[in-house]
């Protein structure tokens, strides 16, 4: 019973961060269907960003005081997340815009690789992974049960908490505010959209800035509950980000919430109860997909695909 428990909450964790990058693959998609494979780099740049912040520009005197030291991390990697999406939407993804997708595709991926060495490379100590400090409430909560202890850190608490607010929040902003309905007025027919007004730049720019933002906030939480960050981590959780974004429904942000908490209790629970552990916990995730994927191919929550003239 024990062991189930602290498996669930681990894979509710893991979905948490999942989620959050998810929705920008989401987002990114419904609007201009491009495959941004390079939002997961994205994530782990604004994690060494919110490093960068903690090392460099945050007195000695606050970074005791996580009420201020977390606020400001999270500040400053969300708006160097939001300066590199915004950059490569300009000057990588619009002049592809009307490409073959092929094209913006392979972009994607050649953006991915520079962004993941350009770190590598020029943050110090970034070829190994760097320590990362604990700027939040350092405190475990332990539930005795007759087969063991059950942890959940406070750290693994706010992930969860702030995916699942932050999930709820864009839901809302896109749904009822003005931006969020050129946003969906662009995702359905941007020519017509154009016509009544929306000017589809702004608000594929816009995309890019909410989906950066909410990669910065998960690179600080990861650094925070994980206590590192490395330069490998972009790439393994933008595929499982992807994952659950194609699970959902790619373009429902219900869907990549939900798929986001479905990749990370799969690899949990697989990795402690399937056949080969750990080693094969991948596989049970691309599995699941598929089995989606062959009866629904849109996705838990999505919808066809619109053929557009």
């Amino acid at each position: 019973m024990a062991t189930l428990l602290q498996q669930l909450i681990n894979g509710l964790v893991l979905g948490g961060l999942i989620a959050l990058i998810a929705l920008g693959y989401t987002m990114v998609y419904g609007i201009i269907q491009l495959i941004n494979f390079a939002h997961g780099e994205v994530f782990m740049v604004g994690g060494f960003a919110s490093l960068a912040t903690y090392r460099y520009f945050l007195p000695p005197s606050w970074r005791s005081d996580w009420w201020l030291a977390l606020p400001l991390m999270a500040i400053g990697g969300a708006v160097v997340a939001v300066v590199l999406a915004v950059v490569m939407e300009r000057f990588a993804y619009r002049p592809l815009r009307n490409a073959p997708r092929l094209a913006p595709l392979i972009t994607a991926l050649g953006v991915s690789v520079i962004l993941k060495e350009v770190v590598r490379l020029g943050y110090p100590g970034a070829t190994a992974p760097v320590p990362f400090p604990r700027a939040f409430v350092d405190h475990q909560f332990r539930f005795e049960f007759f087969d063991g202890t059950v942890n959940i850190g406070s750290t693994a608490i706010l992930m969860i908490v702030v995916s699942i607010v932050g999930a709820i929040i864009l839901q809302t902003y896109i749904t009822r505010s003005r931006m969020g309905r050129a946003m969906r007025a662009t995702a359905q027919d941007p020519d017509t959209a154009r016509l009544m007004g929306v000017n589809p730049n702004r608000t594929i720019v816009l995309t890019f800035t909410i989906g950066g933002a909410l990669a910065g906030i998960a690179g600080v939480l990861y650094g925070i509950h994980i206590t590192n960050v490395d330069t490998e981590v972009g790439f393994l959780y933008g595929i499982f980000a992807f994952t659950a974004a194609v699970l959902g429904g790619v373009g429902s942000i219900k869907g990549a919430v939900i798929g986001g908490f479905a990749i990370g209790l799969i690899k949990t629970l697989s990795g402690q109860y399937f056949p080969g552990g750990t080693q094969y916990d991948l596989v049970w995730i691309f599995v699941l997909l598929i089995v989606v994927l062959v009866f629904r191919p849109q996705g838990l929550f999505g919808e066809p695909e619109r053929v557009r003239a």
